[in-house]
């Protein structure tokens, strides 16, 4: 048995888990999401909890298992809660500001950066070198602030570049100190 698969999840009170057509959703205080069923796995909801089921013992389903599990939790909290992703800009004239729902940001290229807005996604300048990125879908968040790291990551000379704002970036000596 999965050891993650086999956790019961535990529903908020503000937050309701319904499994109908093939789809799981979860609506809360910050939105709704839905999330497909996956074959060979049953998800039973009872007593304000939930609960996953393999009906078979292969390889793909025990698998799938834990998957799900993560993937409706994540999707509880995210309608609880909500996700929140942090980036910092260091450098030299390394600067964002907001341009209606999306961004700006200047990071040392000829030419100023435009970040689109994101369906599902806030973008927050703090500053003029934080952002703040918020939703409730935790892929959604990470895979957006990844692509704005993506966009100037940071460099292991100097350590320019955007980072996230818990993200340690080691330093390398350069050529000087080699000698």
């Amino acid at each position: 048995m999965s050891k993650i698969g086999k956790k019961i999840i535990t529903i908020p009170n503000q937050v309701t888990v319904t499994v109908a057509d093939g789809q799981i959703v979860v609506r809360g205080t910050k939105g709704e999401l839905k999330l497909a069923m996956m074959p060979n796995i049953e998800v039973v909801v009872a007593d304000g909890t939930v609960n996953l089921q393999r009906k078979n013992n292969e390889k793909q389903t025990r698998a799938n298992h834990g998957l799900l599990r993560s993937l409706i939790a994540n999707n509880i909290e995210g309608v609880a809660n909500g996700y929140k992703k942090s980036l910092k800009l260091i450098g030299t004239g390394y600067r964002v500001t907001a341009k209606g729902a999306g961004l700006s940001m200047t990071l040392g290229f000829s030419h100023m950066v435009d970040v689109q807005p994101v369906a599902g996604v806030t973008f927050k300048v703090e500053g003029n070198d934080t952002i703040h990125i918020e939703g409730i879908d935790k892929q959604l968040v990470g895979q957006v602030a990844a692509d704005i790291r993506g966009l100037r990551p940071p460099e292991p000379y100097l350590g320019k570049g955007i980072r996230y704002s818990d993200e340690v970036v080691k330093k390398k000596p350069g050529k000087a100190a080699a000698k």
